[in-house]
């Protein structure tokens, strides 16, 4: 499926510490955005996933959740019901607030040794006090399921992708799915998180798109949007990118997701759909997509765990 050509005419568990400073000029478009859902996508790499477990014959996710963030816990057994269904065994550990640092550190290497379990998932965000990197980083990078461990950074850096964080990872997905042109257009990602970010900067990049990375202190926001054939707001700020700020025609994915009194909204005003050629929904979009890579990385975990891929030495 794919959207109306890109135009030549110039008209996203990530937060946003300190507004941005903008500066918008109206403009008019009579685009119609064609939604890149990612639900039926996202279905599609899940039963890919329930074939593949099925033929591996085994594979385990141990996720690790420390405290009683409402929302972490919705969105661990999501995914832990996601795992069940694709045939994908998993222990679900979770501890309270109070558990010390070193008590978490000590149950991550205890799933390190534990020769059954073949991913690791640690849930964002830790408690406050907690150091996420130093616990992340833990995590044995050929477990790092979410791709957070310097070693799988580093090898992203350097476009020989081990595990890759799954949101960045099914935003490609999507914009591959439905056409989006990468090689040689504008890419402006509007936030720098390295759950989402810094990731997806490297993946457009890969792609042969030309990346410009905005963030809190990026001076004229809009001046940098409004040239973006593909723009990819990660922010978690509600409604930051507005129509005036998108250039006709462009592919606009939506990481953002926050809980108002209207319910879900995303990053991207609901009026940017007049504008761009291709727009994620919130909900309905990106969302769907990271469980389906998520369990992708877990059967990659296993393959290369049992030596089926390579994996490079420490």
């Amino acid at each position: 499926m794919t959207g109306p050509p890109l135009r030549s005419a110039v008209a996203p568990h990530v937060s946003a510490a300190e507004p941005f400073r903008l500066s918008v000029s109206i403009q008019s478009s009579a685009v119609a955005a064609t939604l890149m859902k990612g639900a039926e996508l996202a279905a599609r790499i899940r039963a890919e996933v329930t074939r593949e477990a099925e033929e591996l014959g085994d594979a385990c996710l141990a996720t690790v959740l420390v405290g009683d963030d409402p929302a972490s816990h919705v969105y661990i057994g999501k995914k832990h019901e996601a795992a069940e269904a694709a045939g994908i065994r998993s222990r679900d550990h979770r501890l309270p607030a109070s558990t010390p640092e070193e008590e978490v550190l000590e149950l991550v290497e205890e799933l390190n040794d534990d020769d059954e379990v073949d991913g690791i998932l640690v849930q964002l965000p830790l408690p406050p006090g907690m150091d996420e990197a130093r616990i992340t980083h833990a995590v044995l990078p050929i477990k790092d399921v979410d791709g957070f461990h310097p070693v799988n950074q580093g090898h992203l850096l350097l476009d020989r992708p081990l595990h890759v964080p799954a949101t960045a990872a099914g935003c490609m997905e999507l914009l591959r799915e439905y056409g989006v042109p990468l090689e040689g257009r504008d890419a402006v990602v509007v936030g720098r998180s390295e759950i989402v970010g810094k990731p997806m900067s490297l993946l457009l990049l890969a792609a042969n798109a030309t990346v410009t990375i905005c963030h809190s202190r990026t001076a004229d926001l809009a001046a940098h949007t409004r040239r973006a054939d593909v723009l990819v707001a990660a922010v978690g700020r509600p409604a930051l990118i507005t129509p005036e700020m998108v250039k006709p025609g462009a592919a606009v994915v939506d990481v953002g997701i926050s809980r108002t009194e209207h319910g879900l909204v995303g990053d991207v005003d609901p009026g940017v759909t007049d504008v761009a050629g291709w727009l994620t929904p919130v909900p309905g979009g990106v969302g769907p997509m990271t469980i389906a890579l998520l369990l992708r990385s877990t059967l990659l975990a296993a393959r290369y765990r049992r030596g089926l891929v390579a994996f490079p030495a420490a």
